[in-house]
């Protein structure tokens, strides 16, 4: 699988009617997992917001949500970040290295609790940036 570049938004708690409505938009296929259901009821988090959805188009795209967690400022009109995702671990993380490199690093590219290798940057510009790595599949 080559990897993937798609636009990641962020809700303050409205992900979840955020997604269906692109949904009816775009069609598709929709996928939403919630806080609750990856990784438990940690303190402060509502176990049904959504913590990540993906919108999979007939068209090719695919755009990506969650609602932010506790702790995170929402701020409309910088709720994005630009996703990088796929399997090839030596590419993306040559990525990581490159976007991270004299930027701001919020969440380390480490092993998550959904089983993928996932961190999050700001670049040297100001670019927000998730790259996510999952094991191979077949």
């Amino acid at each position: 699988m080559a990897s993937l570049l798609n636009p990641y938004l962020s809700y303050d708690g409205d992900a979840r009617q955020a997604m269906e409505f692109y949904k009816e938009v775009f069609g598709g296929t929709l996928s939403l997992h919630t806080f609750g259901e990856l990784g438990g009821q940690a303190e402060g988090i509502d176990g049904d917001k959504i913590m990540h959805g993906m919108l999979q188009t007939p068209s090719g795209f695919t755009l990506m949500g969650a609602d932010n967690p506790p702790g995170m400022e929402y701020k409309a009109g910088t709720n994005f970040s630009v996703s990088l995702s796929g399997e090839d671990d030596a590419e993306l993380r040559a990525y990581w290295e490159k976007l991270s490199a004299d930027g701001n690093v919020a969440v380390p590219l480490d092993k998550q609790m959904w089983g993928d290798v996932f961190g999050m940057c700001t670049d040297k510009f100001g670019v927000p940036w998730m790259v996510n790595i999952s094991e191979p599949q077949g």
